[in-house]
């Protein structure tokens, strides 16, 4: 039901973490997975790690954040594969804990080039590709919980994630004509390179756990089903959705 074989994902920020397990599930099941990041050595070792599913790999160094890299890695995405048929916008940075009333407008943008300009130039080449080509597709971006609760100090963070989920909305209405779909996926506490100091402290161990109905931290690989599933021809017809993946969090 879940077979991947000919279909390419596109994911972004997916040399590690959350996109890393998207990717993993993708290989896993056939799809030819191109990945994009920043970091080179990051990008190689994913790519490594993947191609042990036996299927095409490459690894583009992208920074989402500046509009005509986007286009470029996107371009040279289609000139080896040809298509894509799925795209992740993984890609994001935090918001580093920055109190709102001493936030400064050059960190204030930091956090909006990269999860939310970020989404928008990498959404935009592939709804033009999926059109262009008539082959529709998949979207689906990387939310976050505090796009549903408060989170001091994390205003901006905040504002780009609950932006995405409008930006699906308006996606799912408007590409729907053109078999494009949108969903976005709302992580909870997952243990990744980006949430490594928060996880180190003892205060975090010991009070953040206990709001997890499940009693214990998100992995990567909790990722894979459900990137196979909007992939997939399977979900052909969900779209303007969004789903948690975050053990029970946002129901306590």
């Amino acid at each position: 039901m879940f077979d991947l074989t000919g279909k390419v994902a596109l994911i972004t920020g997916g040399n590690g973490g959350i996109g890393l397990g998207f990717a993993e599930g993708l290989a896993e099941h056939g799809a030819g997975v191109c990945i994009w990041g920043t970091n080179k050595d990051k990008n190689a070792a994913a790519k490594e790690a993947l191609e042990r599913h036996g299927g095409r790999v490459a690894a583009l160094q992208c920074d989402v954040g500046v509009e005509g890299e986007v286009v470029d890695a996107f371009a040279e995405t289609l000139a080896v594969f040809g298509h894509v048929d799925a795209c992740f916008a993984n890609a994001g940075v935090g918001g580093g804990g920055a109190q709102f009333d001493a936030m400064t407008e050059a960190e204030w943008h930091r956090v909006f080039k990269v999860n939310m300009d970020g989404v928008m130039f990498t959404f935009r080449e592939a709804v033009k590709h999926m059109r262009e080509s008539g082959r529709g597709g998949s979207l689906v971006v990387t939310s976050s919980g505090t796009a549903r609760f408060g989170a001091a100090g994390s205003e901006h963070y905040s504002a780009t994630k609950a932006g995405v989920i409008a930006l699906i909305q308006s996606l799912a209405v408007g590409q729907a004509r053109y078999g494009i779909r949108a969903n976005a996926v709302i992580p909870g506490w997952i243990e990744t390179a980006m949430t490594e100091r928060a996880f180190r402290t003892e205060a975090f161990q010991t009070r953040v756990i206990k709001r997890i109905p499940q009693r214990r931290w998100g992995q990567p690989e909790d990722f894979k089903a459900i990137a196979v599933y909007f992939a997939s021809d399977e979900s052909s017809y969900h779209t303007g959705d969004t789903i948690a993946i975050d053990g029970g969090v946002s129901h306590f």
